[in-house]
């Protein structure tokens, strides 16, 4: 599946089926090539990694994918099929995971909108130091 950049800058894929290495290779080529600083790109890459592997373990995978640069920000929208909101698990020290949404929305502001067809979480990153989250 090959990723697109529209003439606005805006990138997506069609998202059935996306995984985590494929949205991040998109992401990540789009913010080299507007010359983003490296860290802020690993912020990317952490975000767009939860997001899509928490809609294909909790949500039964993704429907949508899109990176929308912005000046001093990007914005990552994940779609899946479930109404059901994220939620952050009480801490267990014995249970696996469980960090994914803290981890997002320390990085990132975020934003979760029904559709007809499920939900979108759109996790907006600073780009720029002076952007904040």
């Amino acid at each position: 599946m090959e990723g697109s950049t529209a003439p606005d800058g805006t990138s997506a894929l069609p998202g059935a089926g996306i995984g985590c290495g494929q949205a991040r290779d998109l992401a990540r080529r789009l913010l080299e090539r507007l010359r983003v600083p490296p860290e802020r790109i690993a912020d990317v890459d952490t975000v767009v990694t939860e997001l899509v592997s928490n809609a294909d373990r909790h949500a039964g995978g993704v429907t949508g994918f899109s990176v929308v640069p912005r000046p001093g920000v990007v914005l990552i929208a994940v779609s899946d099929a479930s109404p059901r909101l994220p939620q952050q698990r009480p801490w267990a020290p014995a249970e696996p995971g469980g960090f994914g949404w803290l981890l997002i929305n320390r990085l990132a502001r975020t934003d979760v909108h029904h559709t007809p067809h499920g939900k979108t979480i759109t996790a907006r990153i600073p780009t720029t130091e002076t952007a904040g989250p």
